[in-house]
């Protein structure tokens, strides 16, 4: 298991606008998105990346995402994070 730079900055950031952050990365389901995220009663799906580096989703990262019925998105940084909450809820 391989942990992002950013995702602590990241969680923080999504706690402080008050959204509730569970860390699956490690959970041992292949392609399984970074966080599970629940703000305002919804729940939302991100996966983080880098922009440098291991900037895009594995194989099976694509697979897991292509047969999920619902949201997933990928974020880089803590705007995009904090851009997808309050897009998706407000």
């Amino acid at each position: 298991m391989r942990i992002d730079h950013n995702q602590s900055i990241i969680v923080a950031a999504l706690r402080a606008a008050g959204a509730t952050v569970t860390i699956l990365a490690g959970c041992g389901l292949p392609g399984v998105p970074d966080l599970l995220i629940g703000y305002g009663g919804h729940n939302l799906l991100m996966e983080i990346k880098n922009r440098s580096g291991r900037n895009r989703l594995s194989p099976v990262q694509v697979d897991w995402a292509k047969r999920w019925a619902g949201q997933v998105t990928v974020v880089y940084d803590e705007q995009d994070a904090l851009s997808v909450l309050y897009s998706t809820f407000e």
